[in-house]
């Protein structure tokens, strides 16, 4: 059976499928709950939140499901070299964006502080000892990996090369995400610039394979049971979908987002800073086409996330939706469902219709 695997064991799951931990405000407690309980893993992306949050998410899910999701954190998170440079990238970003907040009559906003939540985030992961946890941008301690299996948490690292996951093998990963430049949202990448980290999931997955004895999760461009079969052919034991879960109604992205992902604009997808400081694939609109290039133009992340905030927000009040980034992967096109437990359904009954014969 093309669902019994090294996975599927590990995970404590009935399918190796599992729903993209979107961050943001993307994920809910709805869509990770269904999810599991249709036997695949839900997961829910908490590097913007607070510990106390991440503990009461944690028992709000529980209350939902018993069965296991992915807790995702991000090991790195900021691009923040110095108050100097930032403010020097501040005045940088004003110069840049001015003629957008003017065109929707909108302040521009004061450069925001930021504090690091990593390590605080991670001592509340050994407080509720969630059964999988998955983190990305960077390499954790041997240590703290094997704490971690010592109270039984199954721990995910994200690659998007192969050096990536060879590094991530030797501190002691139990699982790689191979994610593939096709994904939408962030470039995980780590070992190097992001921008020379774009190697094709169907790519990565067979480098991965050849090189690294421990299972292989695909991530990117896999919406249907025809992306999870061309996956596991080339040797991943489960694939991990995002854009396709993005799209339902279940998740928290607002209705024009999952409009646009169901529109003719979701053929085009594009890579860019300009959002939140780090490269991310999301639905080319005229702001992402304009400030391509820009890229020694904006904040560090993820004071860029906050800068913007304020322009995509005037934008969205205002309808002007060609100034909005909406996050997306290059599968969009191929969306056909907008119930998450639909989906679930179609992606496992195409899956063993051809992954069976």
């Amino acid at each position: 059976m093309w669902n019994k695997n090294r996975i599927t064991e590990l995970l404590g799951i009935e399918y190796p499928i599992l729903q993209g931990p979107f961050g943001g405000g993307l994920s809910t407690v709805e869509l990770t709950s269904t999810v599991s309980k249709l036997g695949g893993l839900g997961g829910f992306g908490a590097y913007t939140l607070s510990p106390q949050e991440i503990y009461d998410l944690h028992k709000e899910i529980q209350t939902k499901t018993d069965k296991p999701y992915n807790l995702n954190l991000w090991v790195n998170d900021h691009d923040i070299i110095d108050e100097e440079h930032t403010k020097e990238q501040y005045q940088k970003a004003i110069e840049t964006f001015k003629p957008y907040f003017d065109l929707l009559d909108t302040d521009i906003p004061a450069l925001p502080s930021f504090e690091s939540r990593f390590q605080n985030q991670l001592n509340v992961i050994f407080d509720i000892k969630p059964k999988v946890f998955s983190f990305m941008f960077g390499l954790m301690d041997e240590n703290i990996i094997e704490d971690l299996h010592q109270q039984g948490t199954i721990v995910l690292g994200n690659a998007t090369t192969l050096n990536e996951a060879i590094a991530l093998e030797k501190t002691g990963v139990d699982i790689i995400v191979a994610s593939g430049f096709e994904s939408g949202g962030h470039r995980p990448s780590f070992l190097d610039q992001a921008e020379l980290s774009t190697t094709g999931t169907f790519a990565l997955i067979q480098l991965i394979k050849d090189r690294v004895k421990i299972p292989v999760i695909a991530a990117g461009g896999i919406a249907n049971g025809r992306g999870i079969a061309g996956a596991f052919q080339l040797g991943a034991e489960a694939v991990q979908i995002g854009t396709a879960f993005l799209a339902t109604e279940e998740s928290g992205a607002l209705p024009i987002h999952r409009e646009f992902l169901f529109s003719d604009a979701a053929r085009s997808t594009t890579l860019t800073r300009a959002y939140t400081g780090r490269l991310g694939r999301g639905i080319t609109t005229k702001i992402s086409r304009d400030v391509l290039a820009a890229t020694d133009k904006i904040l560090p992340f993820p004071l860029q996330t906050h800068f913007m905030g304020a322009l995509r927000k005037a934008a969205l009040e205002q309808k002007k939706n060609d100034l909005v980034f909406f996050w997306a992967g290059q599968i969009a096109p191929l969306l056909k469902h907008k119930k998450a437990s639909t989906l679930m359904e179609s992606l496992i009954e195409e899956a063993s219709e051809l992954l069976n014969k």
